[in-house]
Formats: C-alpha cells, structure tokens, sequence
C-alpha cells in the first residue's frame, strides 16, 4: 500500500473519497447507459456480465480481490446455465478492480489483466464512465470468443442484471 493510501485508510478519507467519486461519476443516467451496453453486448454470445461498484469497503475483508470472490458469490455471479458469469468489480476507495470469471469462461488472467490495466488508465485520467463503458466493450469482445455457443434450439438468454450493483 502506497503512503498516501495508508493515511487514507487510516483518517477513513479512503471511505469519503469512494462514496464522492460514487456519487459524482456514477450518476442514475449513467447507471442506465452502462446497463445498455451490457445488455447490447451480450446479445452476441453466451456470457453474462455484471458490474459491482463499491464506495467503501468493508472492514472484514481488506484485501480487495478476496472481497471480488466474496461480491462474485454473493451476487449469484456463478449461478447461470452454462457457467459463464463475469463479475467486474471496482472498489472505488482502495482504487482496485478485478475481474472473476466463472469454469464456462475459456479467457486467460493476462486478458482480464490488460482490460484492467486499460480501465486503470482511463480511471487515472477521471475518464469514468466512458473508461467503464469501453472496459465493458473489451469484455464483451473476450466474452464473444471464450464463452460456449448456445445449443441448438436454445437461445440466449439474459439470466442476470444489467444494471451495475452499487454496494
């Protein structure tokens, strides 16, 4: 943890910081133009994406990418037919995000990896919500290639919300 983030985790700055930036950069119109564009991108494969945005993290799990499996269970992330929920979490306060996929998804680390360093960036530049909408787009693009195609005569079917969760 860098210096700057210790003091504010300790002054609790940290928790301001993420409830600010929540509230400013994730408005309810920008909420609903994210929720579009997972619903646009998942017509063209098998996945399902969700989005977890967390202002304040709790203090019974300070290491954020546990704290993503935890959201990931939580959410019923894992609970689609062909196993291919993708959870993309931000904890706005400790500045991290991570990317839990479920067994269906055939992607690599190093993919998710590069969609988060990417997202990172635009983060860097206060670039939220398009920074977000194009993480979204990367994913998709992954999602297209490494989920399963349906069955025939099953069609796809959108078996979880596109809506970001705000915790």
């Amino acid at each position: 943890m860098q210096q700057g983030s210790k003091w504010k985790a300790l002054t609790g700055w940290a928790t301001v910081e993420g409830q600010w930036l929540r509230r400013k950069h994730f408005s309810e119109h920008a909420l609903a133009r994210i929720a579009e564009r997972i619903r646009q991108g998942e017509l063209g494969h098998t996945g399902e994406l969700m989005v977890a945005i967390e202002a304040a993290s709790p203090v019974h799990e300070p290491d954020s990418h546990l704290r993503a499996l935890e959201v990931f269970g939580r959410l019923g992330t894992w609970d689609t037919p062909l196993n291919t929920g993708v959870l993309l979490y931000l904890a706005l306060d400790k500045h991290a995000m991570h990317i839990i996929a479920d067994r269906g998804v055939k992607a690599t680390d190093a993919q998710w990896e590069q969609v988060c360093d990417r997202l990172r960036e635009r983060l860097r530049r206060k670039e939220f919500e398009s920074g977000l909408l194009s993480a979204i787009d990367d994913i998709e693009a992954i999602l297209a290639h490494a989920c399963p195609e349906a069955s025939e005569g099953q069609h796809n079917t959108n078996d979880l919300p596109d809506r970001p969760v705000l915790l």
